[in-house]
């Protein structure tokens, strides 16, 4: 009596199962691989958005910002909408600037190597800053994204720029900017 074969593990199925079970065989070190590389690029973004934030300095007393603000020469207003800006580069509050100190009243998005520059004219976007970019100066670099207050290098003559803009130098990247005034 002849009794019919079996499908043993060197036979292949010829079932659904048995094509889709031979598939993922010949195709799991392709579908591990490409899971491990999303990994990394999803976990590579995540640790550039959240390290900086885990990394900041505190925000400044709001005292001394305040003092900061009554002392200032010149001010600027940084808000969502400027041309260049977006959902992940932003800032918004008012800058005060005074012969040695740059202070925000406010908040910037979180992220790698921001710089503060005095520009010759007040630009929003990262093409008209590029364009000026050799003409500004940088007077900080930004370690905390809310009211912040840092020294100013000395010999720097504000009263020259009609503009401040914060620049991911990293990214190469428009963050915010406004138009200097007159402090009131």
């Amino acid at each position: 009596m002849n009794k019919p074969a079996m499908n043993t593990p060197s036979q292949p199925s010829s079932s659904l199962f048995g094509k889709l079970l031979d598939f993922a065989r010949r195709h799991i070190i392709l579908v591990l691989t490409a899971k491990f590389v999303a990994g990394l690029v999803i976990g590579f973004g995540l640790g550039v958005y959240y390290l900086p934030i885990l990394i900041a300095d505190a925000p400044a007393e709001q005292s001394l910002v305040l003092a900061e603000a009554e002392s200032a020469d010149r001010q600027a207003m940084f808000v969502r909408d400027r041309k260049d800006s977006d959902g992940l580069h932003w800032g918004e509050g008012t800058l005060f600037l005074s012969e040695n100190r740059v202070t925000l009243d406010g908040e910037v998005s979180p992220g790698p190597d921001y710089r503060i520059y005095l520009t010759p004219r007040f630009v929003e976007t990262e093409k008209e800053f590029l364009a000026i970019k050799a003409n500004s100066v940088e007077i900080a670099r930004v370690k905390g994204f809310k009211n912040f207050s840092y020294e100013i290098p000395a010999g720097i003559d504000n009263s020259a720029y009609q503009g401040v803009l914060i620049w991911c130098e990293r990214f190469g990247q428009y963050i915010t900017s406004g138009p200097l005034k007159v402090s009131s």
